[in-house]
């Protein structure tokens, strides 16, 4: 065991762990924020995903002593009331079915529109490859994904 600091939504946390633990982990059972999934444990199909530095990452295979002193957001950290676009865009479209993978998803919705304010339908594909739905909402994440892209643009021009 060794000690870690890890710093999850602007708040800093110490843990005990296994250097080897995933951050999943980590964020789940040392920290208590459970909006992170687990899905299939080996990166694949990205219901884990967080921002560690501002980009999407797998928390299932990133070792909790890899991102110590990393900046690191999960799905509570975007807002505490459903107020940043994306969620509101998730809401409006009615994206989730079971819900498993939509905080994965929206992670990686927030990361592609931070990098691409107005993506295209292939700059989704690309950004959303790799993220399984199990229940075939892909249509819905791609007009969420506009959505939140017009939500961002209004309040950006409202300003």
């Amino acid at each position: 065991m060794a000690s870690y600091t890890l710093k999850i939504n602007s708040k800093t946390y110490t843990v005990e762990a296994d250097p080897k633990m995933p951050l999943l982990w980590a964020i789940r059972d040392l920290v208590g924020l459970t909006g992170t999934k687990y899905g299939c444990g080996i990166a694949q199909c990205g219901a884990c995903t967080v921002h560690m530095g501002g980009q999407p990452v797998r928390s299932c295979s990133i070792p909790v002593s890899v991102a110590a002193g990393k900046d690191l957001t999960t799905i509570e950290g975007l807002s505490t009331d459903n107020s940043h676009p994306v969620q509101q865009a998730w809401i409006k479209e009615q994206v989730p079915q079971c819900g498993y993978c939509q905080s994965g998803q929206i992670m990686a919705a927030t990361a592609l529109l931070k990098k691409s304010p107005n993506p295209t339908d292939k700059d989704i594909d690309t950004a959303m490859q790799g993220h399984i739905c199990r229940c075939g909402t892909y249509p819905r994440i791609r007009k969420a994904i506009k959505t939140a892209s017009q939500i961002m643009n209004q309040k950006a021009s409202a300003k």
